[in-house]
């Protein structure tokens, strides 16, 4: 009886093991889709294929979010400025906040946004969201985008997303290195240490 219980013991953690590591794996091979291009705040055409060949933080936010992307903009600002003080912000990373409610964030309520959080217009913190020229292929392909890192979201009826809670860290090629937790939880000065090793 003694060696039956010994054998599910050891299939249950081989099993845990396995899963854990799936997981770890998936993450560490995920990369943007070179065919997803959104618009930015400008209304100008985004396509990850031809972004720039630096790091990249990306977070997933609507602008009508009642808590956790407005703590987690604010906390990115916060982070932009300890970049930009170490003379990296804009050299070696940029910032990317992707609207997962782009019928309603249209390119001129971005651009509001960024007013809002004091966000500077430098071209270093860009802003996506869907072309309204094209929006039902635009909802597509930010779908496609937030599913490269697992990133969940959906609209229970009444305009409050329910969302995933991380942002993502990604190499100059949109490949996945690291995701953080959104919010309150969102550690600055980890989120700079992390980048600051990899440049």
């Amino acid at each position: 009886m003694k060696k039956i219980y010994i054998i599910c013991a050891s299939i249950v953690a081989l099993g845990i093991v396995a899963g854990i590591s799936f997981f770890l794996i998936r993450d560490m091979t995920s990369k943007i889709p070179d065919d997803i291009s959104l618009v930015t705040m400008h209304n100008e055409e985004y396509d990850f294929s031809k972004s720039n060949k630096k790091l990249k933080l990306v977070e997933f936010m609507y602008t009508h979010c009642p808590d956790i992307c407005p703590t987690t903009t604010q906390r990115m600002n916060l982070l932009k400025n300890d970049l930009v003080a170490a003379g990296v912000f804009g050299k070696n990373v940029e910032f990317l906040s992707v609207s997962i409610d782009p019928y309603r964030d249209t390119p001129e309520e971005m651009v509001n946004y960024m007013k809002t959080f004091d966000i500077e217009d430098d071209g270093n913190w860009t802003l996506l969201t869907g072309d309204p020229e094209n929006m039902k292929q635009d909802q597509k392909e930010t779908l496609e985008l937030a599913e490269t890192f697992q990133f969940q979201y959906r609209d229970p009826g009444d305009g409050f997303y329910v969302h995933s809670t991380f942002v993502f860290l990604v190499d100059e090629n949109n490949k996945f290195i690291k995701k953080f937790p959104m919010g309150e939880e969102f550690d600055k000065d980890e989120i700079f240490k992390k980048i600051m090793k990899e440049i």
